[in-house]
């Protein structure tokens, strides 16, 4: 039977399209990750015009009345460029469960009243230097494992993601084999945060480095390493990874940010 012209277009399409896809994906969806587990808080802050320094400042008081509550001390970076947000703070929680305990609410509850701010004044104060907030709760690494990555670092890369319906899976699957393309040339490997609840975010990634320097630098693998280490992670080519990580994001915000001491 003699095909059509644009039978034989689409078919053509078809192989074209297949011919640039890592090996991985050609087949079925991945499975949903069962990895990450422990439960984190992340909060974007936008200031108030004029108002980033007392942002800052309002945060650094209230770190006391987490100690006293027995609560962990958020991580926090101030945006220096990409998205909209100010302020990124990622409060440890560990789960709902043990965070809304009764007794972890009245000992919150206790350490705001015998502070200079109760909780009511606190976001009183917040509403007032801020004009833009966003909370998504996400499951990501150990705390131990944050601490670890975090520790001496003072420059972050935050990579922030909606996923094509459907594709939260195979994102996840993409950022943990870029994690291994990472770490087989060289680059340290970035932790991975999946959306619980909250926000409209799917996932994000973040990047520890000591500074700018560091998170710049190219890595001294050669072209052959850099191909050998895409293979093994399961990319065709190093240049193709980020053409099909887009293949599978609706939308995506990349940030750079400087911790807060």
């Amino acid at each position: 039977m003699k095909k059509s012209p644009r039978t034989v277009m689409l078919a053509f399409g078809i192989l074209a399209l297949g011919a640039l896809s890592p090996k991985v994906e050609a087949s079925a969806p991945a499975t949903p990750p069962a990895g990450p587990s422990y439960l984190y808080k992340t909060t974007f802050v936008r200031a108030a015009p004029g108002r980033l320094l007392d942002l800052i400042a309002l945060y650094k008081d209230r770190m006391a009345v987490l100690d006293a509550a027995g609560d962990e001390r958020p991580l926090w970076w101030r945006h220096t460029q990409g998205d909209q947000w100010d302020l990124m703070l990622l409060f440890p929680m560990g789960s709902y469960a043990e965070y809304y305990a009764a007794e972890r609410i009245a000992r919150r509850e206790k350490a705001a009243d015998a502070s200079a701010l109760s909780s009511p004044e606190f976001r009183g104060k917040l509403d007032a230097c801020s004009s833009w907030k966003e909370d998504v709760f996400v499951l990501g690494p150990p705390l131990q494992t944050m601490r670890q990555a975090s520790a001496g670092m003072a420059y972050y890369h935050i990579e922030i993601f909606i996923a094509q319906p459907g594709k939260q899976a195979d994102l996840y699957k993409e950022r943990e084999m870029e994690n291994a393309y990472q770490l087989g040339t060289g680059r340290p490997e970035t932790l991975i945060f999946v959306r619980d609840q909250g926000a409209a975010w799917d996932m994000y990634s973040l990047g520890c480095y000591r500074d700018l320097k560091h998170w710049a630098e190219s890595s001294d693998a050669s072209k052959e390493q850099r191909e050998a280490a895409a293979r093994k992670a399961g990319f065709k080519t190093p240049d193709e990874i980020g053409p099909y990580m887009r293949t599978l994001i609706d939308f995506h915000r990349d940030t750079m940010g400087v911790a807060i001491k």
